[in-house]
């Protein structure tokens, strides 16, 4: 069994037991929380597809970590003009284990 959900603007495929990263949700490390935009369900027999979400879908997750992606450097140049900019940025994300998929 596993669910699709979307998440900070993204879409993760998920299953009982997967670890996935998903943008900063609230909550501390240990912490369950409820997913609840799910857009496909997929069991051993039928596939539930959302127009645009499955009525119902839950995936209840466990918190493992909260933390920051590594380091990326943006840069921006105009040639001749002596102008350059050097900035730098880590996202936060949340690092949740999925337990269990309720359809």
């Amino acid at each position: 069994m596993y669910a699709v959900i979307r998440s900070g603007g993204k879409q993760h495929r998920v299953a009982p037991g997967d670890t996935v990263k998903v943008e900063k949700l609230p909550g501390a490390v240990g912490d369950t929380v409820e997913l609840d935009q799910i857009l496909m369900v997929s069991g051993e027999d039928a596939v539930s597809v959302g127009a645009p979400l499955v009525p119902g879908a839950t995936v209840k997750a466990t918190v493992v970590a909260q933390d920051r992606h590594r380091k990326i450097i943006v840069f921006k140049k105009k040639r001749k003009k002596q102008y350059r900019r050097t900035r730098g940025h880590r996202q936060a994300f949340t690092e949740v284990r999925v337990d269990e998929i309720k359809v």
